[in-house]
This record gives structure tokens, C-alpha cells and sequence, in this order.
């Protein structure tokens, strides 16, 4: 089977390459890639190249295909799976294989992943070959969503929950970590309106531990404007939260938002910026036991910001990361999705195909707007939504997408990734 895969060969080294893949073998899937969501995880490994910690020391021999947030169709099943996976069949993916131990005459580490170790296993490819150990880890799941992109950004979302659930706190007198960010407590994201922003907002307003109060900073007023137009404070309120969005670029952003809390600072922070002053920011707004997850990954191997070890001490504030949620969060939010409670099109403002997939990888914190969503089968420039109807005036195509996205608020939904796919798919 021939594949058509975007590969990482060193830091922005990325090629699109057409090649063989290998035979299959009995323990292994061979699956077929609808839809890949851009991460900025796959930027910052495109730019890092064999200097990430996920990606092999000796890519430029051995290159890698990129990407990660993929969902798609099975196409044959090796022997050992027939009883649990069917040709057809739709799957979305836990990226984090989490598999220590040798295969393939390699020895893995737990630390490698799918769209940033592997030479036939990745998202921005036309078809994959599921390795082995990936299906007996459960990260291969079954997912029956009636659309591809849902599936893609349910990993996206698996990572927003596992931040929360990784969140702690304490009681005084005990050792014991109390899991999850204060159900019914006060809780800040600090530049918390972009795509995984979004994500996380979404995700903890209509989850099963919401706190009481949610205040979401950014610097940029229109993006702002967007996140309130599309998760609204209404909305939050429905579901017993206090939603209030804030613009933190003038002022001083520390003591008004621990006036908010009444002085007391917040129980839980989640920082979705790698900049030193934001950090330095989310740890001076702890109250008394709270919890900040320093969630956005910095691509500078010396990123450091200033932390107030005195509250460490004597207020207990807790210091923490998580990096990508497990085979449970994913789970969750399938489950979330299947129920209505998350709508992962909020996220995606671009669209295109394989052939804009390099560009948009190497370019994208450059490239204003939520998630860029890449459709492996088809050729299409990067096309923003809000350009439908521009585009419309002299593209039938887009003058009918316009026609399909405005029925849901200019949101991308199942019936306008179905048209799409009728319009350009080679399969």
C-alpha cells in the first residue's frame, strides 16, 4: 500500500514524500487517515527536530511522519485483532502509546509517540500502519461520531482533562494528594483563548467538577470577543459556573485578579503560555493551597519564570505540568462528545488539505486563528472559514460550504465536512 506522508527528516525539515509502506503483519492495523488536526506540539518538533524528546536522534536517516490529533477509517485488520477490529471501522487515538520495553528489534522507553517517533504511524498521511503494541496499550479506540475532525480533536480535548485531573491539593496534617482542580472552587487561565484554550473552557464548564468561578485572561481583545461569543458567559452560568473573560494587556493584572477572589487568590491556575511573564503572573494569583498546571510546553530548553517559594512553603502552593492526557481522559471526552456536552468545532477556524500541511506546521503560531484542520485525501490551500463567503462569489464549493457553516453560527459541523469530502476526496 502506498501512502502519501508529511515526514520530519530534522528541525524544519519537513517533507512531503510518497513511499511504500511494509507489509502487514499479523499484530498490526493498516487504517486510513480522514482528518488531522494541526498541534502546536507538531510545531515545536518541526522546529526542534531530533532535539525533542520524542523524536529519534536519527530522523534524517530515519524520518518520521508528523502529527498527531488524527482520526480515521480502518482498512485491514492484522489476525490477532479480527475480534475486536472490522475494515470500516472508525478510530480515534491515544497518541501516547506509553509502551516500555523492545519491538521491532527496538527498545522503547515509554517516551515515544505517534506524529513524533515513528516512520509509518503518524496523522498527516494518507494511510498508516497502527503498530502493535499501540492496540494492546488500548490506545487504538472505537469511535462512532458522525464526523472525522470530532475524533481529531478529541485528543486535544483528552488534553485539557487529564490537566484538570492531574491538578491537586492538600489538607493540612496529611500527605495524601486530593486528584482534580477544587470541584466548586475559583480557577484562572491565563492566556486561555486559543484553540486548546478553548478547549479546556469548554471542557471544565460542562464536566462533572466545574468550579464555581472561571476567569479566562488574554491580551488580545478580538480572540476574546470570539471565546465569549462562542462559550458565553450564559452558557456557563446554565451549568453553575461564573464565567468572566478579561483583558490583562494594561494595569496591573495581579491585583485585580485577586480582586475578583476577594483577596484570597485562586485555587486553580492553568497557564496556556510558555512566557515568562505569565507564568511568573499565575503563581503570584495562588490562593492558600492552590494548585497551578503550567500546561503549555515551552520549546526553550532554559524557559524559567519567577516563582514565589515562600508561598511554596508557607501557603502551599502547588507547582505542576501535565503533558497530554491517557487512554481514560480520551475516553471521557468521546463519551462527553457522544452526549453533546463538547462541540470541538469551536476550535477549528482552517481548513485544508495534505498539500497545506507543511506550511501550516512550520508557520503556525504566525497564523492567526483557532485550529487548523487537515484533510489527508484531499489537495486544498489553507482556507480560513470566515473566508467561505468571500470565496463563494466564484467558487461553487465555497459559496456552498458558506451556505452549510452558517447554519451553525459560522462553526464547522458533520455535514460540511461530509460535502467537502464528496467534492475532493480520492480514497
Amino acid at each position: 500500500m502506498k501512502t502519501k506522508a508529511l515526514r520530519l527528516y530534522g528541525k524544519n525539515d519537513l517533507r512531503l514524500d510518497e513511499y511504500e509502506l511494509p507489509a502487514l503483519r499479523e499484530g498490526e492495523i493498516l487504517a486510513r487517515v480522514v482528518s488531522d488536526s494541526i498541534c502546536m506540539s507538531s510545531y515545536k518538533a518541526a522546529i526542534q527536530g531530533g532535539d525533542h524528546k520524542r523524536v529519534p536522534d536519527n530522523c534524517a536517516e530515519n524520518p518520521i511522519i508528523i502529527g498527531h490529533e488524527l482520526c480515521g477509517e480502518i482498512v485491514e485488520v492484522g489476525a490477532k485483532w479480527t475480534d475486536k477490529f472490522k475494515p470500516g471501522q472508525k478510530f480515534a487515538i491515544q497518541p501516547a502509546f506509553n509502551f516500555m520495553g523492545v519491538a521491532d528489534g527496538k527498545q522503547y522507553t515509554g517516551i515515544e509517540a505517534c506524529g513524533y517517533s515513528f516512520s509509518n504511524c503518524g496523522g498527516d498521511a494518507t494511510y498508516i500502519i497502527l503498530p502493535q503494541f499501540a492496540i494492546e496499550t488500548g490506545c487504538i479506540l472505537p469511535y462512532s461520531g458522525d464526523s472525522f475532525y470530532a475524533g481529531s480533536l478529541a485528543e486535544a480535548y483528552s488534553c485539557v482533562a487529564g490537566g484538570f485531573h492531574g491538578m491537586y491539593h492538600t489538607r493540612r496534617g496529611s500527605y495524601a494528594h486530593i486528584m482534580n482542580n477544587k470541584t466548586g472552587g475559583t480557577m484562572a487561565i491565563l492566556a486561555g483563548v486559543g484553540p486548546m484554550g478553548l478547549a479546556a473552557i469548554d471542557y471544565i464548564i460542562h464536566c462533572d467538577h466545574s468550579p464555581r468561578l472561571l476567569v479566562v485572561t488574554d491580551i488580545d481583545d478580538t480572540r476574546l470577543a470570539r471565546a465569549a461569543r462562542i462559550l458565553s458567559v450564559e452558557e456557563a452560568a446554565r451549568n453553575g459556573v461564573e464565567l468572566i473573560y478579561k483583558n490583562t494587556r494594561d494595569g496591573d493584572p495581579v491585583a485585580e485578579l485577586r480582586a475578583i477572589t476577594g483577596g484570597k487568590g485562586f485555587d486553580d491556575v492553568m497557564l496556556f503560555a510558555p512566557v515568562s511573564a505569565v507564568a511568573a503572573q499565575a503563581d503570584a494569583i495562588l490562593g492558600t493551597d492552590g494548585c497551578l498546571n503550567c500546561f503549555a510546553g515551552p520549546a526553550d530548553t532554559k524557559f524559567s519564570g519567577m516563582i514565589n517559594l515562600y508561598n511554596v512553603h508557607y501557603a502551599n502552593t502547588h507547582i505542576m505540568a501535565t503533558a497530554g492526557g491517557n487512554n481514560d481522559d480520551l475516553e471521557e471526552v468521546l463519551d462527553m462528545m457522544s452526549e453533546g456536552k463538547l462541540n470541538p468545532a469551536y476550535l477549528v477556524t482552517h481548513i485544508g488539505g495534505l498539500n497545506a500541511a507543511r506550511d501550516a506546521t512550520l508557520n503556525l503560531p504566525k497564523i492567526p486563528g483557532g485550529k487548523k484542520l487537515i484533510y489527508t485525501g484531499i489537495d486544498l490551500p489553507l482556507t480560513a472559514l470566515a473566508d467561505f463567503e468571500r470565496l463563494g462569489e466564484t467558487e461553487p464549493m465555497f459559496a456552498k460550504l458558506h451556505e452549510l457553516t452558517e447554519k451553525t453560527h459560522g462553526l464547522w459541523n458533520p455535514e460540511a465536512e461530509k460535502y467537502l469530502l464528496s467534492c475532493l476526496e480520492t480514497k
